[in-house]
């Protein structure tokens, strides 16, 4: 089979299938997947293993007791598959999902997660679905459903890495830039605590006594401005602050909570040193500070191999009359712990839309299908490329 008949076999399969699309999108969404509700995280995994079963899809599920389970589905066999990667966590608290129920208006479908990331989640397992459809030995693509991606992964970036390091490019179904294009290159990201421990004393009878937490962390706060710069692309926001015990207390603790976000690892660890110091320094002896990391993503960065895929996923749109391009953007994703294994690794594939972790969130409904054709264009090509060879399966 030729690879310009693989693209028009599956992209038929598509476009019969566009309504199960939607319908699964609709489950996701109605289904509540807060990243620190682990069963509502399961529920929202059992949505995507009851569709993929039912086309045939095997689907692996790597537990934990913690966070959200995460799902390996498998189609065909042989070494270097193509990796789909997503995560179907929301930032959004459990009965959301009832509050805001999928809907479809004017043109743009909503709900809590709709384009962070359920959308490309769905497309994902319809994909998965498709090329198990579609040929009589499927070629080797994989699709990685995490739970806790919110939360900078901590239970799936080891299985993220692993699976990375054994494919031949991975796509990450995060949103479409509400530009219409895809992500070539992300930030990394750090988030961190600042504890300081001070000296407790009664603010009227003993002030002298006492020794400010809260006035330290004001000075260490003031010296994180330094950190930012602009010329590196590195930014540090302090997010939260809280502190003392009382008012008429000298505060014996504060603390701040830290976003940094970097370009490269050269420009973390610049950023790190900076920060470590300001910590570690203490204007009085009984002052005390930590820094503790809660939490980071790495970037992706826009290797030569990233934009190789990256030309192959935009002359796949092209041949479907989509034009775009790449983008680089200041969030973080998982696609920055795969790229880092040197593996090709695109990231933004999945449905238009903006507005991810408010209530206006949204997609536009008529790219759901759009990025899902898109994105198997680009996968026959890439298995083409690879020397992969394909035979048409009987279709009912």
């Amino acid at each position: 089979m030729s690879v310009e008949t693989c693209e028009t076999y599956v992209a038929s399969w598509l476009d019969k299938n566009a309504s199960a699309l939607t319908g699964l999108l609709e489950r996701l969404i109605n289904t509540d997947s807060f990243s620190t509700d682990k069963a509502g995280v399961d529920a929202a995994g059992r949505v995507i293993q009851d569709y993929l079963k039912a086309h045939g899809v095997g689907v692996a599920v790597h537990a934990n007791e913690t966070y959200g389970d995460a799902l390996i589905a498998k189609v065909g066999t042989g070494e270097k598959p193509i990796l789909l990667m997503g995560h179907r966590d929301t930032v959004f608290p459990k009965g959301e999902a009832q509050r805001r129920s999928f809907k479809i208006a004017d043109g743009r479908a909503y709900g809590p997660g709709v384009n962070d990331m359920k959308a490309g989640v769905a497309i994902n397992a319809v994909l998965l679905s498709a090329f198990q459809s579609c040929f009589e030995n499927p070629p080797p693509l994989m699709g990685l459903f995490t739970g806790d991606e919110e939360l900078a992964s901590p239970f799936s970036r080891p299985l993220i890495e692993s699976f990375a390091r054994g494919s031949s490019a991975v796509f990450n179904s995060e949103p479409a830039r509400v530009s219409g294009n895809v992500v070539i290159g992300r930030k990394g990201g750090r988030f961190m605590l600042v504890e300081v421990f001070g000296k407790p004393a009664h603010s009227g009878v003993n002030f002298f006594d006492g020794v400010s937490a809260v006035n330290e962390l004001a000075e260490k706060i003031c010296a994180f401005k330094a950190v930012t710069n602009a010329d590196t692309g590195t930014t540090l926001n302090v997010g939260l602050v809280r502190g003392g015990q009382t008012v008429n207390t000298v505060a014996p603790y504060a603390a701040a909570e830290l976003d940094l976000r970097f370009v490269d690892p050269e420009a973390s660890a610049v950023a790190m040193r900076q920060i470590e110091d300001i910590v570690a320094r203490n204007s009085h002896p009984a002052l005390t500070s930590k820094l503790i990391v809660n939490g980071e993503f790495l970037p992706l960065v826009t290797t030569p191999q990233t934009r190789a895929l990256f030309e192959v996923y935009r002359e796949a749109a092209a041949s479907l009359g989509v034009t775009l391009d790449g983008e680089f953007t200041g969030s973080c994703a998982d696609s920055g712990f795969a790229g880092a294994q040197g593996v090709p690794t695109l990231c933004g594939t999945g449905a238009v839309g903006d507005k991810s972790h408010t209530p206006d969130e949204y997609i536009l409904i008529d790219t759901l299908l759009e990025r899902a054709k898109v994105l198997s264009v680009a996968i026959c090509r890439v298995f083409a490329r690879n020397g992969v060879q394909l035979r048409a399966a009987e279709l009912a």
